[in-house]
Formats: C-alpha cells, structure tokens, sequence
C-alpha cells in the first residue's frame, strides 16, 4: 500500500527509472537498448561513505581487477590507499567469494563478508558469512554445519572473540578460535521467531535485525515473536511446475490480533534466559525497537492503535523494568529515532552522557522535534524550537552540543542542513548555502569536522562533495558528473516546474510539472497525474529526475505530480495526521480538488486528464477514477489495495484505526466501494505473486465492475511480487503497456 521515492515513499520508484522509448523530438534520439542496456545515461557514482571512527579517514568502494576494492582515503590530503584487496576474499580451495556486504571490527583487524543471499520478504537477509582476518589475511566461513545460505544479521562481540547470528529462527554464537558453535535458543520454528521478526513487523516496521550484543560482550538480548496464531495466507503458484502449489505467507491482515511479542536477554556464560517484565498484553502491543543503554536495556512500546508510546527502562538481570516516558496522540505515533525517510531504519536514540538524557524525536508541539528525556524517567525538555520539521537527524555531536539535523521550514520539497544547540530550546541555524537549492544529504564524519555532501534538484543532476562543518567549505568535489551534465544539456529537454495550487477548500498544495520540450503555451495539452497520496509517500520534490516522466512529457502530455493532506511531508503534524481515519476520502478530495484547479490553466486540456500510481497510488487512482469521473478520462491503477479491510493490521490500523471499532470508515475510504462510479478508462495491474498487497483485492474489484457492467482492463503478471520486476522482459512489457494504453485513450499533444 506504500510507494518509495528518493525522500519518503516506498514501491517502485516513478521518477528514476529510465525506461525512454516511442518516437517524438527527444524520444527519437533515444532507443530503449541505448538507454536501457548502454549504460550511457549512467551518472557518475560513488559506493556509499564509511567514516573511520576518528573522522580522520573514509573508506569507499572500488571495482577492481579482481574484485571490490576497499580503498581508504585521508580527509585532509585527499589520498587513496587499497585497505583490503577484493582479489584475496577467496575460500581455502581457491574460490572466489562473491561478497555482497561487509562489516567491519570497530579496530579494523577483522571483516565480516556476507553473500549467496536469499530474499527474505522484501530483502535478501538471509545467506553465508565469511571472516577475514586483515592481519593474517585468511577466509574462514561461519556457520559450517547449518543450512546453507540461512545465516542472518552476523555480529562480532565486542572483543572480537564471538560472532553472533541467526539461522532457521534460532540464535547461535560461534567461537571464532575454536569454531564451536552453541545454539542459544532451539525453540525456533517458522511460529515460534527469534532474533529476526514476523512479515508485518518487518514491512510496517522496518525490523529485520532481532538481537543485539550488550557492551560488555557478556550477553545478547533479543526479540520473540510468537506467530502461531497468526493466520497463513496462501498464493497460488500455476507456472513453476506441472500441478500448482500454495504460497503461505503468515500475514496478519486488519483486525486480526498480531503476534505475541517479548524481548529476553541471554546471559552467555550459563545460558540462561530473563524476559523483561513490561506491563501490558503481548498481544495488544508491539515492541518495535530496543536497545542497550550502559547495562540497561530500553525498549520501546506501542499499543495496538498506535496512540500511546512508552519507553521502558528494563534490567537485563530480573527483567524487571521502569516506565520513563508516555506520549499519547489521538491520531498516531510513527516510530522514529533519528530519521523520518522511508522505512524508518531501526536506528537508537543518542545518549547525552553529560545529563543522562535521551533524545528522541516528538511532534508533541505541532512539529517533529528532538526533545531530550531524562534516562531515569524524571523529566523531558523540548531542543530544538522553530516554526518547522526536522526530516532526519544526521548527528549529535554531544562534546559540541550540537546536533545537524535536516529540515526545511520554507519549502517542504527541498531538504537543507542546519545546526541546532542541544544545551536550551533554541532557533535552528541554516548551514547548507544558497547556492544548493534543492535536495542535500549529508553523511557527517564522527568527529563532526566534516561531511560529504550529496546535492541535487529538478534542473541538476547529484553532485557530491566533502566539505568542512560548520562553514560548509568545499574541500573537494567528489563526484562532478560533468559528463552526464552535457550529455543531458545536448538532449535540450525542460526540466521540471514548480508551483502551489489552492484547493477550493483551501488548502495550498505543491505541484511539480513537466511540460513536453515543443510546449506552445497557447496550445492545450492533455495531463498525467502520477500520484501516491497516502502517509507512507511524498512524490513532490525538488530533485533530479529523468526518466519515466520525461518519456511521456515527449510524447506531448504534461505531466504533474502533487502531495495532498497526510503525505508525509515537512508540513507540521497538523497536516499529516488530519487524514487518520479518512484514508480514501480527505486525501482523494485534496487531490480532485487541485486538479480541478489545474484544469483552469490555459494550456491544459480539462477533457484530456489521466490519472496513475502505484500501491498506495494504486489506491487512489482507483478512487480518483471511481469518485471524480468528471475529473479524469483514464486511469492505470498498480498494485492497489482496493479494499482496505484486506490490507496489514499495522498499517492500515496505524491510520484508520480498529475495524471492530470503526468498520464504516475503511469501507469508505476503499475504493471498491465506488466502482459503480467509473466513466473513463481504467487499467489495473496486479502481481499474482504479489505478498504485500494481495491480487485477492483486485479479484475483488473486477467481480464488483464486472456486477456494475463497468469495461475495463487487467494486466495480471503471473507470481510477480509488489514491485513487478521478476521475470525477463517484465519491466519493458509493464511500461510499454502502461504508455500504450494512456496514448491509446488520451489522445497526445498540443491543440
């Protein structure tokens, strides 16, 4: 029911794909081999920045000869020397591994490499791991004895002398001198989970990692999850084999109980095995994130609805715990530490050593802002204190007192550094420069002398650089991408627009246009809405973009993309949170509403307005389609919830609440409930394979537009998952069909 773009949402991404093929101005110096298998119109990258703990040095990435390189490079100089070399990551036997990850020791004498991964859901958690000695320069693989690929979120102690991971839901510790290997749970089962988590907790959570080595080395405290009651859900598998099997997927959908969950510490030295004492149902409360502080373990509590979080402060030893925070909000509570992006990482909360305080972030006052609690439970105070949102917390330099957090207060589609004090409630102050209008990320050094800076906006490609803080000097220019600057210049393509657009209930929303390149303003042109609508998404933002969108802009449509009421934009809590309950109503009229608006512009064409999404997006294009035929002519709906009583109990609960309590709501906002309304065009594509969101909503639909007499067309693709990409050939076939239909039924170009 989600979507991911490259601030917040969550499927398939829109604006980065680049899939150019048809014929027009710009589309007939491009073929779909060039762009599609060329590389050509790759931009120029770097492997992701990995500071040294000193802030002194950085490693990165490199393909060489024989592999990944892993090159280290000096802050101040700029020079490059080959840490480890890829070429040595080879069995006893000579054989290559091929490494897909790696964690280092905090001494750097040790590496911890990962490959041959399986896909677990949406990622590839679970497969082989490997040791490397640096000193020694010996490969040693883990978990001999256990299946094959199985072993999942490998951990060194802190001295180094014990790994830690997970393997066929049970937890096990390895002796890296001796190589024994001792399970420390043998419960596990596909119902009874430990050390990694349930398909709802880790889509609707982000949890994946279930355990976590205390600082001393001396225990492991851990997640259980019992999903014995959790019901299967089964999919249906025609073309893998002669006669059909099931799929099950344990998936809990709304209004069904989720699993019972506990967290436990081991001690390591006799085995044994304390649950924390925190009050409330298992059941009717998720424990979605903990961590060690000192000696002690914090876990954090939410009930079932979501409203009411606390935080409990719990001895490893009795497991007997104290409630230090509460916070309460009549909508819902996200989980967020340090950053509110897509999946919500399972990041910690940073402890001030100085005042024993924990921060945290809270929208108590209107706005997300870090506060600081007392890690003793005797008081809470506001941090930062401005008229905006914080987006994500990059760092707390607690010897500083400073915290770089990423907020902008004036523009909610661009992103900017800024620096706050963490000493009194205070102003924020604006690093980023003007010049760098439009998205900037930062990963910032441990010391907090220095950043790379990653900078982009809707008229320049991503450049990166590593500056100096808090002056924001540029030491250096990383990545120029000068190559792929000219050759986009040579292209002559327009870049995107943006504007506001007030609602006839007046709400003022962000509108990002991108007009085809022979635009003649006293000519009009038909409209593309993309559109994701919901709380997981924000699709309207002031970055670098080429792909999908500017295949249709060439073919003569303009397209738009706008963020309604409850997207998780830097508008206040007030703005995301006014949605609760009415998913698939306030959201869908916001929407209609600005379109309608844009129909008035002179060089739109109010008769010739599509409509599409994907998942959340999905949803309401259906919605749009079915409850403002009026507005839109044609539709393509992607792997959508039409029937939102169908959906996870996380997250369609988080917004709409308990059905038991409130079931005329989710039948309001589903779409399925409107199909009696479509007029225009309409095509819906659907994954039968699909886990997140089942193919049995639209089975529902059809059976609903088929009752009503409603024409329409469906794509489904066989045992293809949410994001449609399995399978040869599926990409190319899904966006020619969706191009085809759309020129197909909303006639292209200026009239």
């Amino acid at each position: 029911m989600k979507a991911s773009t490259i601030i917040c949402s969550r499927a398939l991404v829109l604006f980065s794909l680049i899939l150019l093929f048809s014929t027009s101005n710009l589309i007939g110096q491009l073929t779909l081999d060039r762009v599609w298998f060329s590389g050509e119109f790759r931009q120029e990258r770097m492997s992701a920045i990995e500071w040294f703990k000193d802030g002194s040095q950085y490693l990165t990435q490199e393909r060489g000869e024989n592999g990944t390189d892993y090159l280290l490079t000096d802050v101040k100089t700029g020079k490059t020397t080959v840490l480890v070399d890829g070429g040595v990551f080879t069995t006893p036997d000579g054989e290559k591994l091929n490494v897909e990850s790696h964690t280092f020791s905090d001494d750097y004498t040790k590496m911890l490499l990962y490959g041959n991964s399986k896909r677990v859901w949406r990622s590839n958690t679970k497969g082989d791991y490997w040791l490397y000695d640096l000193k020694t320069h010996k490969v040693k693989q883990l978990g001999v004895g256990l299946p094959a690929s199985s072993l999942m979120f490998a951990k060194l102690s802190p001295d180094h002398s014990t790994v830690a991971y997970v393997s066929e839901f049970n937890i096990y510790k390895e002796d890296l001198k001796t190589g024994k290997i001792t399970a420390l749970t043998t419960d596990g089962t596909t119902d009874i989970i430990n050390g990694t988590f349930d398909w709802v907790y880790e889509e609707e959570f982000s949890c994946r990692d279930g355990f976590r080595w205390s600082e001393d080395g001396k225990s492991i405290a851990f997640w259980q999850l019992d999903a014995s009651k959790i019901r299967d859900f089964y999919m249906i598998n025609n073309t893998d084999s002669l006669y059909p099997f099931m799929v099950p997927v344990q998936y809990p959908k709304v209004g069904e109980d989720p699993s019972r969950c506990r967290v436990g510490v081991i001690d390591l030295a006799s085995g044994a095995r304390t649950w924390m004492k925190i009050e409330g149902d298992q059941v009717q409360h998720y424990l979605p994130r903990m961590q060690w502080v000192g000696t002690q373990l914090l876990v954090q509590q939410l009930d079932r609805k979501q409203q009411v979080q606390k935080f409990w402060m719990c001895n490893p030893a009795t497991g007997d715990a104290k409630q230090i925070y509460k916070e309460s909000d009549e909508a819902y509570i996200e989980i967020m530490n340090n950053d509110f992006s897509a999946g919500h990482a399972m990041d910690e909360m940073t402890l001030l050593p100085k005042t024993k305080e924990l921060l945290h972030l809270t929208e108590k006052d209107g706005w997300r802002h870090l506060s600081a609690i007392k890690a003793n439970g005797s008081g809470e105070r506001l941090v930062t204190d401005f008229a905006g949102d914080i987006s994500a917390v990059y760092s707390i330099q607690a010897d500083k007192g400073v915290a770089y957090i990423c907020a902008s207060p004036e523009n909610a589609t661009q992103r900017y550094l800024y620096q706050a004090s963490l000493s009194k409630a205070s102003a924020v102050k604006r690093l980023t420069p003007k010049e760098y209008s439009g998205v900037n990320n930062y990963s910032i050094s441990p010391n907090g002398k220095y950043a790379v800076h990653y900078h982009q906006n809707a008229n320049e490609p991503r450049t990166v650089r590593l500056i100096q803080l808090p002056s924001h000097k540029t030491v250096r220019t990383l990545v120029a991408n000068e190559e792929y600057k000219h050759l986009m210049d040579s292209l002559n393509y327009p870049t995107a627009e943006f504007s506001k657009i007030t609602t006839a209930d007046g709400i003022e929303m962000d509108v990002r246009m991108l007009k085809p390149s022979n635009f003649d303003p006293s000519k009009k042109y038909p409209v593309l809405f993309y559109v994701y609508g919901e709380p997981w998404g924000q699709t309207c933002a002031d970055n670098w973009s080429f792909g999908y969108d500017n295949v249709i802009s060439e073919l003569g449509y303009i397209v738009i993309t706008m963020d309604n009421r409850g997207t998780p934009c830097p508008k206040g809590r007030e703005w995301r949170k006014c949605v609760y309950r009415k998913v698939g109503r306030l959201n869908i009229s916001d929407q209609a509403q600005a379109a309608q608006e844009i129909a008035k512009l002179p060089f739109v064409d109010a008769e010739r307005m599509a409509v599409w999404g994907w998942s959340g997006g999905g949803s309401s294009t259906l919605n749009l389609m079915f409850q403002y035929p009026d507005v839109y002519s044609c539709g393509i709906s992607v792997a959508p919830v039409a029937n939102q009583l169908y959906y996870d109990n996380i997250y369609q609960e988080r917004y709409m609440g308990l059905p038991q309590e409130n079931r005329e709501d989710f039948v309001a906002g589903s779409p399925v409930t409107y199909a009696n309304g479509l007029e225009g065009d309409l095509l819906v594509i659907h994954g039968t394979g699909d886990d997140n969101v089942h193919y049995q909503g639209t089975e529902e639909l059809i059976n609903a537009l088929v009752k009503y007499g409603k024409q329409f067309q469906v794509m489904p693709y066989p045992n293809r998952s949410h994001g449609i990409w399995e399978g040869e050939g599926t990409t190319k076939h899904l966006y020619t069909l969706m191009t085809n239909f759309l020129t197909d039924h909303v006639e292209a170009g200026g009239k």
